[in-house]
């Protein structure tokens, strides 16, 4: 199974125009990227999902690519994000989907698993785990007072303008340094592969990415309700070895609040996984999936 042509198509849902790739027939695998991603991120799991029977659809999450990037700060906040996801369920008229996310994107499909059960029929993460907290991100106070390095450049994000002024002096070094400064591969993307990302932050910005980080404060009490619950879906966690954001040993305890939880091991990866260790990824996904595929 080929998995027919990979397609590019725009929808409105959720009050936004929302772009987003696609390719296969089966049961829908909706593939949410990261900071500073795009669909792109996932050009070597479409296909791989495609030709096993699934259909992969990956979009550009807003303020990114192809997608609607509103203006107000607040648009940006895990309630847009999650409704988002699930508007393209309902414009594309599915009842359920497996969610699948990256960095951001984890956070987006977690959040609809708490959110929105009910729509959600797996849950796969790369490097994000789930304990508890339903936003997922420590407040700014929090990592104020941890004085934890690996999270400084998210205090930096939060004043609107300064890090677009840090990217916009030397756009194409200062990109590629942020690909490169958590790579375990600093060499993971070719040429023409980051000229895509390039191209896009060219085009688009960086505002309505970084305005993800910005709304971290504003998250934790939007999904303080939620603290606590379960996510009962069954869930595939992956963590990558050499992460040095995101440690392994982050997702020690998961089972707690992910009762049906597998959790595997990329090794050699640091925080890219699905592009720095495609195949890996591509065969835990089709593994975790399988009796879903047609």
């Amino acid at each position: 199974m080929t998995g027919g042509e990979l397609q590019h198509q725009n929808v409105s849902a959720n009050g936004i125009r929302i772009h987003y790739v696609e390719q296969g027939r089966g049961f829908p695998v909706v593939l949410c990227h990261g900071f500073p991603e795009l669909w792109y991120s996932w050009r070597h799991q479409i296909p791989a999902l495609a030709a096993g029977g699934l259909r992969a659809i990956a979009p550009d999450l807003r303020g990114y690519g192809g997608t609607d990037k509103p203006a107000a700060l607040e648009d940006y906040d895990a309630h847009h994000l999650v409704g988002d996801t699930v508007g393209l369920l309902d414009a594309l008229d599915l009842e359920k989907a497996v969610l699948v996310g990256h960095d951001w994107g984890s956070i987006v499909v977690w959040g609809a698993a708490l959110m929105h059960p009910e729509r959600v029929e797996r849950v796969v993460s790369l490097n994000v785990p789930y304990l508890g907290h339903a936003a997922l991100f420590p407040s700014t106070q929090v990592l104020h007072a941890a004085g934890n390095e690996r999270f400084n450049y998210v205090l930096f994000f939060q004043e609107p303008g300064r890090a677009e002024g840090y990217y916009e002096g030397d756009l194409p070094g200062r990109l590629k340094q942020t690909y490169q400064a958590v790579a375990r591969n600093p060499d993971f993307l070719s040429a023409e592969e980051f000229q895509v990302f390039l191209e896009a932050f060219q085009s688009g910005g960086l505002t309505g990415p970084l305005n993800f980080y910005r709304n971290i404060d504003r998250n934790g009490a939007l999904m303080e309700p939620l603290n606590g619950r379960q996510v009962s879906q069954p869930a595939l966690m992956v963590t990558a070895e050499h992460d040095p954001i995101l440690r392994p040993e982050v997702a020690e305890a998961m089972e707690r609040f992910v009762p049906n939880l597998r959790v595997e091991l990329i090794r050699e990866c640091g925080h890219w996984t699905q592009q720095e260790k495609p195949q890996e990824v591509n065969r835990l996904l089709l593994d975790f999936l399988g009796d879903l595929a047609i």
